[in-house]
Parts: structure tokens; C-alpha cells; sequence
């Protein structure tokens, strides 16, 4: 069974990417574009030039798009983590002690999520292995 779950890791590991990409980037679009509800009850955007919101859609929008693709894994995880982080301890830590009680549950599990994904690296079926794999074709 170890054998098993060790093989299809990389693989579990890449649709973990992908799908905490896409939430992060459909958080994006929905923001900056007014769609899948919007930024707020009513649908409606933020400009992407405002501060923290406009900026915080365009970085979900961007760093999940790459996220997605494998590209820069690591480095958009980690804009990702920083994002989150940020958004828990300035719009949620000071409501209540606990993410349930302050609404920054959503805020916490991306942050640490994208945190694996720094450690862990992108997985499978990433753009990173192929530039890797391009520019050491020996594999050495």
C-alpha cells in the first residue's frame, strides 16, 4: 500500500495544485470581473489599482493562473501564502482569537495550503519540470 501511495504522489500533488490554483484564481476573476457572484452580495468589482483590494484580486487572479500552469511554482505559492497571511491577520485576527469566529477560515487554509506547495514543489504535469527537464535533458 506504501509503494502505492509513494507512486502517486506527484500526481495527487498536481491536482492539489490545480485546484487550489483555480479557487484562487476564480477569486480573481470574480473580483476584477464582476462574475461567479463578484466581489461583493451585490456582484459588483473592485478596480485593480486599489488598495488592498484591487491589488489582492489581481494577485489571486495571476498567482493562481500560474499556480495552475506549474509556472514558478514556488515563487507564486509563496505571493500566495504572503497574500493570505496578510489578509488573515489584517482584515480577520482582530474580530475574534479563531477562524471560525472571525470569518478567516478561507484566509488561513489558502495560506497554509500554498505554503505546502512552496515546500512540496509543483508535482506532476507542471511547466517547471519541462523547463527543468529543457534545460538538463541528461538529467543530471
Amino acid at each position: 500500500m506504501a509503494s502505492i501511495m509513494d507512486a502517486s504522489q506527484k500526481y495527487v500533488l498536481a491536482l492539489f495544485r490545480v485546484v487550489i490554483g483555480l479557487l484562487f484564481a476564480c477569486h480573481g476573476v470574480a473580483s476584477l470581473f464582476g462574475v461567479m457572484g463578484g466581489a461583493d452580495s451585490e456582484g459588483g468589482t473592485v478596480d485593480a489599482t486599489s488598495w488592498p483590494y484591487g491589488w489582492a484580486a489581481v494577485i489571486h487572479l495571476a498567482a493562481g493562473a500560474l499556480v495552475i500552469l506549474g509556472l514558478c511554482t514556488r515563487s507564486f505559492a509563496v505571493v500566495g501564502s504572503g497574500a493570505m497571511a496578510y489578509a488573515y491577520f489584517t482584515e480577520h485576527q482582530d474580530l475574534a482569537l479563531w477562524p471560525m469566529e472571525n470569518g478567516g477560515e478561507l484566509a488561513a487554509v489558502y495560506a497554509w495550503a500554498f505554503l505546502l506547495l512552496v515546500v512540496s514543489g509543483p508535482g506532476a504535469w507542471a511547466v517547471d519540470n519541462w523547463v527543468r527537464e529543457f534545460r538538463n535533458p541528461s538529467g543530471v
